[in-house]
């Protein structure tokens, strides 16, 4: 194998040929979607005290995921159908058109609906920005590329919220969706110049139809499940969790049935195939890993009177490890690449089983140094996971695999939170925010992940594994 990631990446002649400025031009597509997902914990409340509906709390997050992961999983079909510019374009309009309604919202239900349609736009703009990677650089530096793309979802993801709270505080929180329609209106305008000469998708010749029904049970499956996450009444949100899954297998039924209007790779959970162990690791390790982001500040707050200041520092520490760790083994040689994919894979799962025994007794650095495995162990694997998973697709569905592996991700992160949310009510968070019940919460909110996270482990060694001829 050639060691292609031991190459030298000559940056300064990357910018003066203008594709570096435009790779940097596509990565807002994850600021548009990272920074409006997350800048809403800082201005909730204000939203709250002027249109009222404080019950809708938990659908304003779970509602633009659903749009975001049901719009990822189309982009790489329609990227096929259209050029990656076309799609650019509508997504950034669509993102727009939701983030203004939202702005002028006169009530919940309404902001709703624009959080939904903002979620589509979102969703659609972070899976093209994968996909408009591999189809405008060069198989060598993607790992380089992925590992920027990493570093600007994390300052995204702790960004948002400081945006958020900024503009709450100096205007009203209504000019913060506003400036984001904005941005994302003159994001559109501009590319109609910057993305040009795109490679050709492969197998554009025979589209196929759109897999509406596909989408549509993915649709109810997803909104069932983020309702399981909100749901205080145990039996209906096991009812909802089945219902959602059961939604969920049959879309990848359908999905796998299809030969011209695929969403997902081939084999996407095959074990034997590389896509497949990359796949199952996305989504074992992602649905483990939610425990920390949703209830971590709660546990932490509640057993040992934790700051907001010190929780929320401990919380972006996770995203600043992702973040500094993939710059840091992006040029790493090709050789070490199993060896840097199953020990992320490890210092993820070693994150999970920290957090049960240093959460319960509350010691920062244990804490800490648990935020930096998780956070980092994510930044190393990432860069070349994805791109072993795109290099072992076909030709025709390299834009279905640079998609599906940050879709995948997403909707590890909406059973995850229900789930979480299930054991939270479950432990006695049902009750009321007490103390007792962040103690009793500590520790089932982590170990009943472990198994799926060493699964994923298991993935990973797998995925590492080098191909035979013939297997993808």
């Amino acid at each position: 194998m050639t060691d292609l990631a031991a190459q030298r990446t000559d940056w300064g002649a990357l910018w003066r040929s203008g594709d570096l400025a435009r790779f940097c031009f596509i990565s807002l597509g994850l600021i548009f979607h990272a920074g409006c997902e997350n800048m809403i914990t800082t201005i909730m409340p204000s939203m709250i005290r002027e249109i009222g509906g404080v019950e809708y709390t938990g659908w304003s997050f779970a509602i633009y995921e659903t749009g975001s992961i049901i719009a990822g999983a189309a982009a790489g079909r329609l990227s096929i159908y259209w050029t990656v510019r076309s799609n650019m374009i509508v997504a950034a309009i669509i993102f727009a058109i939701g983030c203004t309604i939202t702005t002028l919202s006169p009530s919940m239900p309404v902001l709703l609906v624009g959080r939904v349609i903002s979620g589509f736009g979102g969703g659609a703009l972070i899976s093209l920005s994968f996909v408009a990677t591999q189809r405008y650089f060069p198989t060598r530096i993607w790992p380089q590329l992925m590992a920027i793309l990493s570093v600007v979802w994390g300052i995204s993801a702790f960004g948002g919220p400081l945006f958020g709270g900024l503009v709450d505080t100096l205007l009203t929180w209504r000019w913060a969706f506003g400036i984001f329609a904005a941005a994302a209106l003159l994001f559109a305008a501009a590319s109609r110049v910057v993305l040009h000469g795109e490679k050709p998708a492969a197998g554009s010749d025979a589209p196929g139809k759109f897999p509406w029904l596909a989408l549509a049970c993915l649709a109810a499956g997803v909104m069932a499940i983020a309702a399981a996450g909100i749901e205080t009444r145990m039996p209906i949100a096991m009812a909802l969790i089945a219902f959602g899954i059961a939604g969920v297998v049959l879309f990848f039924r359908l999905d796998a049935r299809s030969t011209l209007s695929r969403l997902f790779p081939a084999a996407t959970f095959n074990p034997r195939t590389t896509i497949g162990s990359g796949m199952i690791m996305v989504a074992a390790l992602s649905v483990s890993t939610c425990s920390f982001g949703f209830y971590g500040p709660l546990l932490l707050a509640g057993l040992h009177d934790f700051t907001p200041l010190m929780t929320g520092l401990i919380i972006a520490s996770e995203s600043i490890a992702w973040s500094i760790l993939s710059i840091l083994v992006a040029t790493a040689s090709a050789r070490f690449e199993p060896l840097i994919v199953t020990g992320g894979a490890l210092m993820v799962t070693a994150g999970i089983a920290g957090f049960a025994i240093t959460i319960p007794i509350g010691t920062i650095p244990g804490i800490l140094f648990c935020a930096l495995l998780q956070g980092g162990g994510f930044g190393i694997l990432w860069p070349f996971a994805s791109r072993r998973i795109i290099e072992a697709a076909a030709d025709d569905e390299r834009n279905l695999a640079a998609s599906a592996f940050s879709t995948l991700q997403r909707m590890g992160y909406a059973i995850g939170a229900a789930l979480t949310g299930i054991i939270a009510n479950a432990s006695g968070f049902s009750a009321g925010f007490t103390k007792e019940a962040a103690a009793g919460a500590a520790a089932m909110l982590f170990w009943p992940y472990l198994p799926l996270a060493i699964i994923g482990c298991v993935a990973s060694f797998r995925l590492a594994a080098p191909r035979q001829p013939g297997i993808n």
